[in-house]
């Protein structure tokens, strides 16, 4: 369950970070910033294949996801804000939900 549910948060991640930033950017000259989604896009293989390290590097990626999202929810207008609210909660489902995927494999110990 928690495999599923995070690749569906990356992914829809993914697609929200591309369509807030071609579609309803509020900065119409600013339409490179797209380019953000690129680390997730590379990563989302990975990660639907259960590979380890990419779910690793999606562990230290989606904190700065959810600080960025954070920031414009609080400073920009109404609509724009509640597209960064969500970004924020979708980046908070993946990182929770990456790191309890990658606890339950957590190699134990023989003692």
């Amino acid at each position: 369950m928690i495999p599923r549910l995070t690749t569906a948060g990356l992914a829809a991640l993914i697609l929200l970070e591309l369509v807030w930033e071609l579609v309803l950017s509020p900065l119409p000259a600013a339409r490179f910033r797209a380019v953000k989604a690129l680390p997730l896009a590379l990563l989302f293989p990975g990660v639907i294949r259960g590979a380890r390290k990419q779910r690793q590097w999606l562990a230290l990626l989606t904190p700065f996801y959810f600080g960025e999202a954070l920031v414009r929810a609080l400073t920009e207008r109404v609509p724009h804000a509640l597209v960064a609210g969500l970004a924020a909660l979708l980046a908070l489902i993946v990182f929770v939900g990456v790191n309890l995927w990658l606890r339950a494999e957590k190699p134990r110990r023989i003692r």
